[in-house]
């Protein structure tokens, strides 16, 4: 984050008009804000932090706010805060950074290479209407309870990717599962039970170049990392209702 800021920074300064040297003495910020100013965003605030003071920033129209030894950033009217780099609108609790995250994260599901994956039906006569795709990494423990997590859903069709990220034995794993004669229980039964799958003979066509260039291109850097039909990505191993609640 900090080599980010800084990139920012020199890339953003001679646009702005601004050079190094001129940046290198700001001005400081101001000791107080004016009383209506205070109080509109210790209005806002009030009930949820003990605001300590209110004081102006070298940023027009932003203050800072002392919450014991930490900082946020409010604007002079008290409805959005910024906090660790998250804007809330603090009028109804949304996460706007989270939200625009979401949007910026979303994929055209469409267009996933399905063959590539591991397709399990579940429930619904055999259709499993819904649909989720999820990158799992075979050494991956938060996967595995992900993984028990979904085998609770039903009327769901989930499209699983052997994503070897983690280390050696990811591949070896994961290409025996994949090459296997039942794919489906030879890599339920390790990520459930932890029965190794059997060794895969040298004929064995595991699409490992394939899975992790679609992993990079989305910018799938952690596992389990999972998509629904409308594009959302989900992190980590959600529960049955966050999951229930993505494929609504």
């Amino acid at each position: 984050m900090k080599t980010l800021i800084a990139t920012l920074v020199l890339v953003l300064m001679p646009l702005l008009g601004f050079s190094p040297a001129q940046a290198a003495d700001p001005q400081p910020a101001s000791a107080s804000v004016s009383k209506q100013v205070k109080a509109a965003v210790e209005g806002w605030l009030k009930g949820r932090f003990k605001v300590d003071a209110v004081n102006k920033t070298s940023m027009p129209g932003i203050v800072e706010v002392q919450i014991g030894n930490d900082l946020v950033y409010v604007d002079e009217k008290g409805t959005h805060v910024i906090v660790e780099g998250q804007m809330v609108d603090l009028r109804t609790g949304l996460n706007l950074t989270a939200a625009r995250m979401d949007d910026i994260q979303r994929i055209d599901f469409s267009k996933l290479p399905l063959e590539l994956a591991m397709k399990s039906v579940k429930g619904d006569g055999g259709k499993g209407k819904r649909t989720i795709a999820v990158f799992e990494d075979p050494y991956c423990s938060f996967c595995r309870k992900f993984r028990q997590t979904l085998m609770t859903l039903d009327n769901v069709t989930i499209y699983t990717y052997f994503y070897p990220i983690l280390r050696p034995e990811s591949t070896t794993v994961s290409r025996n599962a994949w090459c296997a004669k039942d794919r489906q229980n030879a890599w339920d039964d390790w990520m459930l039970l932890g029965k190794e799958p059997a060794p895969a003979g040298k004929d064995c066509n595991f699409p490992k170049d394939k899975i992790m260039a679609l992993g990079q291109q989305l910018g799938v850097q952690a596992t389990p990392t999972s998509f629904v039909v409308n594009g959302k990505r989900l992190q980590g191993a959600l529960s049955k209702e966050q999951i229930e609640a993505a494929l609504k």
